[in-house]
């Protein structure tokens, strides 16, 4: 995002609705993937244990997650889909100000069209349980503090760690697998305690449809304060070097890779 004056209105603007897009898809397809793993079908019926469950689930949000990012589209707009990283990648310096709130509104957007249309395709099914429009539903025991502790963990790690991947030039192009298999990864070691959301957009729209609200403003507020908490820690340490680009491909928007002195002179 380069762009001066009105023009860079309209780059924001396209920009956000392409997160629209993309985190609309990304809905979509973890209702999709859930409604066909933890729902009546086939899969369910041959793996019927829960945790073998979760780990194909992990599995296809990674794989799905790894997609959009490194998709022409995610190339574009930076592939976040996810509030906290858009705040990370602000308060690392290498995303406007500007952006935050009109991604953060696109990717809430896109959360509930996702899954609205996942309804609207597969049929009732979707709002039913166990699939409950692939809404998460921490175990029982799990408080409000606790739960708010392991989500901002857990993004924390994933923004400290894309942070760093994307500090370096020759480490950037892995940020896609990286991001994806630590997602999917949170699903799967999490997924029966605190339901491994780490995203805000991720638990926004299922639990706005399917009305779960309860502690949703958990799943809201604690991965935004891991990611802010991580950008501090990256920040403070200067040997690692500043983060180069906001957007998660790891290359420039044509796919070539990063130069960290070309980008250091662009910045001045």
């Amino acid at each position: 995002m380069t762009a001066t004056g009105p023009s860079r209105s309209v780059e924001l603007a396209l920009h956000s609705a392409i997160e629209l897009i993309l985190t609309s898809i990304l809905l979509f397809g973890v209702a999709t993937i859930v409604r066909f793993v933890v729902g009546p079908s086939a899969i369910s019926r041959a793996f019927p244990q829960i945790h073998v469950e979760l780990l194909i689930v992990g599995a296809g949000v990674g794989v799905l997650l790894t997609g959009l990012i490194k998709n022409p589209l995610g190339k574009i707009s930076g592939g976040h889909m996810n509030p906290a990283i858009s705040l990370a990648m602000w308060r690392l310096g290498v995303f406007p100000a500007a952006g935050v709130l009109p991604y953060v509104a696109a990717q809430l957007l896109g959360s509930i069209f996702g899954v609205v249309a996942a309804r609207a395709i597969w049929g009732r099914v979707v709002e039913r349980a166990p699939v409950l429009y692939a809404v998460i539903q921490p175990a029982p025991g799990w408080s409000a503090a606790p739960l708010f502790f392991a989500e901002a963990v857990g993004m924390g790690l994933i923004v400290f760690t894309v942070g760093l991947f994307l500090s370096v030039p020759r480490l950037a192009p892995f940020v896609p697998w990286i991001v994806g298999s630590l997602v999917g990864l949170g699903i799967a070691m999490l997924g029966t305690q605190t339901g491994g959301s780490l995203n805000p957009a991720r638990q926004f729209g299922p639990a706005v449809v399917s009305g779960h609200t309860d502690k949703l403003w958990v799943f809201l507020l604690a991965p935004m304060v891991g990611a802010e908490a991580a950008a501090r820690m990256l920040k403070a340490f200067h040997h690692l070097g500043q983060v180069l680009t906001h957007r998660l491909c790891g290359t420039e928007v044509s796919g070539a890779p990063l130069d960290d002195r070309r980008m250091a002179s662009a910045r001045k």
